[in-house]
């Protein structure tokens, strides 16, 4: 089971998402997603999503809200652990990303984009009233089969 963070930056109503666009065997190529990666042995996940957020967009994240677990369940991936996480507040210059491009998206635009089925699931609690919550996502191939949200 892998552990992983995501985090979703917010400015002026909008998102800033990473359009994976870089490496051909990425099983979110093509996709719109928000910064994020794997926990690294002796890291937290606050930890995580501080140092992808630097490494991803150049940018300190000055706050960060833990949001809520997503996890993962895929008859072709291994499963995951996602802690979720959202930012209103940093400081730095964005920098180019080497896993796609960056853009800031307005969130009344966001579900236009291609992404991932069940990404639409949590960015709706995302933007709810900042319930901490709990999200399964059940996979076949790259299609969505179950999802099952419980407010913590």
């Amino acid at each position: 089971m892998k552990n992983t963070t995501l985090c979703y930056i917010e400015k002026d109503n909008k998102y800033l998402m990473l359009h994976r666009t870089v490496k051909k065997n990425d099983g979110s190529f093509g996709k719109y997603i928000g910064i994020g990666g794997h926990i690294e042995e002796n890291e937290s996940p606050i930890d995580c999503i501080l140092r992808e957020a630097k490494e991803e967009t150049g940018f300190t994240l000055n706050d960060v809200r833990y949001r809520g677990i997503v996890t993962f369940i895929s008859d072709e991936y291994e499963t995951e652990i996602m802690h979720l996480f959202t930012s209103t507040s940093f400081s730095g210059t964005q920098i180019s990303s080497d896993e796609g491009e960056l853009l800031w998206v307005e969130k009344s635009k966001l579900y236009e984009l291609p992404m991932w089925e069940g990404d639409r699931i949590f960015l709706d609690e995302l933007m709810k009233d900042g319930t901490f919550f709990h999200i399964k996502l059940v996979y076949e191939k790259d299609r969505l089969k179950e999802a099952q949200k419980y407010a913590l």
